[in-house]
């Protein structure tokens, strides 16, 4: 049986002009700000009007540890969105933007797939409402004016050897990561060594992503540590003068975008910060508008529950005064059988044997999803190669782990195949009975937070941090930084530091390489292991393949 492929359903998608999707949730046309007849911005004057509000209900989906073998979770995200807009309830979905970087590396799109889509896909995955460009413009603005300010005199006193303030590009460039700046002589300022990360691990973004207001916006820049003096005393943004001029320019990349799915569902479609480096969620000003407008709300958290939702947990909803009333974990039987041992080429083959020994790193994630007070629901993401057998094996083993596992047809079959799983989630958030909490409080120290998480989370014997990394811990918290929350950079594919170990592994450690403080984002940065802030592309990437045809559509993408 051939399938259409992701590109070529997008493309047949029947969309309705965006002014009858803002219609669906109450938004005139006078508050959309059109890009084109498909996507706008809605206006932050139509957010503060809507304030007082009652929120809806709050839905997160998150995944167990990313295989190469797919798991689907934004496809899964869409599809349930759509399910419950199909039982009659009135429901929106919030994903995040889509980096160009990973797009033209490895991973392809980040729109859904199959018959739970967003659309417009193409202009999703490439320069969108130009969110993505302003937050770059940005940042390396700031970075301009910091070594214009040594240029012209150093009135602040920067030691140039302390520059914390790398630049960002939207791309994976690895030759990038590591530069020397300001060679050529006296006209060209003062040498030193510098580099660039990747625009969505960039603080901004963070910053954009956890703002509440322009206002919000301003301080948070103004915040953010860029370099330190001599006597080892912070300079801020602010001190730089450059606030302002970025506000400026994410004015608009503030506001929330709106689109819709293949099925004319209201879709919020705003920042991207990445889930190993930052807190890798949808913005607050996009979820918390979506709660004030629709009975349910259905956001996602990146990669697996141990990185992306311990981020949406301890991270955005402590700062945002979220509540989540439902987990959905998504899981596939193909990734069970991949985590037991079985080879990529392997996976169209039956072995319950396999899913069983797979699922612990399944019922891990259940396990630290529950940690927080939350209810959780399995969607077990189907695949045409699924046999009865091994689907009843992961719903068993799902059974006896105290939650419930269902199987949803949502790539194949849009809402339609995912009906069960809506109506079961709608039946937990009605009931009220998620008690919320993050799993550690505010006033413990900088490491012990590192610690409960590599230990409660990853199931880690130790951390490993040197002497001169908890004494930058310390310091910060003397500065005032103790109450801030840890966000912990680490391979997405483990729940080790090691992208090579699966299931569900014991007897390890988590190496930690570097701290950096995101004063403006509002938490610690914990860099562990051998990750990157500037990835690079693969021996073939996507790009490759990306072309126009002779129709002038994109080709590739997907």
């Amino acid at each position: 049986m051939a399938f259409k492929t992701d590109i070529e359903i997008a493309r047949e998608a029947k969309k309705q002009p965006i002014q009858d999707i803002g219609a669906k949730l109450g938004i005139s046309s006078e508050d959309l700000l059109p890009y084109g007849h498909d996507k706008a911005k809605i206006s932050q004057s139509f957010i503060d009007s809507v304030q007082d509000r009652k929120d809806g209900k709050l839905i997160l989906v998150t995944a167990i540890n990313p295989t190469p073998a797919g798991e689907g979770k934004t496809t899964t995200t869409v599809g349930l969105g759509d399910g419950l807009n199909k039982i009659g309830r009135k429901a929106a979905i919030c994903i995040r933007e889509a980096s160009l970087g990973p797009n033209f590396g490895m991973k392809g799109g980040a729109a859904g797939g199959g018959y739970a889509q967003v659309v417009p896909m193409e202009e999703m995955n490439l320069h969108f409402t130009g969110d993505f460009h302003a937050i770059t413009s940005a940042h390396n603005l700031l970075s301009a004016m910091i070594d214009n300010h040594i240029y012209w005199g150093n009135e602040l006193d920067i030691d140039i050897r302390r520059v914390t303030w790398r630049r960002v590009l939207d791309m994976n460039d690895r030759a990038l990561r590591q530069i020397t700046a300001s060679l050529g002589g006296v006209a060209n300022g003062f040498p030193r060594e510098a580099g660039f990360d990747i625009t969505v691990a960039s603080e901004v973004m963070a910053i954009l992503c956890l703002a509440r207001d322009l206002e919000d916006l301003q301080r948070r820049l103004g915040d953010m540590i860029v370099a330190y003096r001599r006597d080892r005393t912070p300079v801020y943004c602010r001190d730089i003068k450059a606030d302002g001029a970025m506000t400026v320019l994410l004015k608009d990349a503030m506001q929330p975008n709106l689109v819709q799915t293949l099925e004319n569902n209201p879709a919020f479609v705003h920042g991207g910060p990445f889930a190993n480096i930052a807190h890798g969620c949808n913005s607050v000003i996009a979820t918390t508008t979506a709660l004030k407008l629709a009975d349910y709300v259905v956001t996602e958290a990146g990669f697996g529950a141990d990185l992306g939702a311990e981020k949406f947990m301890n991270i955005k909803c402590r700062k945002a005064g979220l509540k989540p009333s439902v987990v959905v974990v998504v899981a596939t039987v193909r990734a069970m059988k991949m985590n037991g041992g079985v080879a990529k080429a392997d996976l169209g083959t039956e072995n319950v044997e396999a899913v069983g020994k797979g699922c612990a790193n399944l019922g891990r994630h259940i396990e630290n999803v529950k940690s927080f007070g939350v209810p959780v629901v399995v969607a077990i993401n189907h695949f045409v190669s699924d046999t009865d057998a091994e689907v009843e094996a992961v719903k068993d083993y799902v059974k006896s782990q105290g939650a419930e596992a269902i199987l949803c047809k949502h790539w194949a079959e849009g809402s339609e195949g995912i009906t069960d799983l809506a109506t079961r989630v709608a039946e937990i958030a009605d009931a009220g009975i998620s008690e919320f909490a993050p799993i550690y409080p505010d006033d413990m120290s900088l490491f012990e937070k590192v610690e409960t998480i590599a230990k409660r989370i990853y199931r880690a014997d130790e951390v490993l941090m040197d002497q001169k990394l908890r004494t930058q811990l310390k310091d910060w918290e003397e500065q005032g930084y103790g109450t801030l929350p840890v966000c912990m950079a680490k391979t997405q594919y483990s729940f080790t530091t090691d992208p090579t170990r699966r299931g569900a592994p014991k007897n390890f450690s988590v190496p930690v390489r570097e701290v950096r403080l995101s004063a403006g984002a509002g938490f610690v940065v914990v860099i562990c292991g051998e990750i990157m802030t500037m990835p690079g592309l693969p021996k073939v990437p996507s790009a490759e393949n990306i072309k126009l045809n002779a129709d002038g559509d994109v080709e590739g993408l997907f």
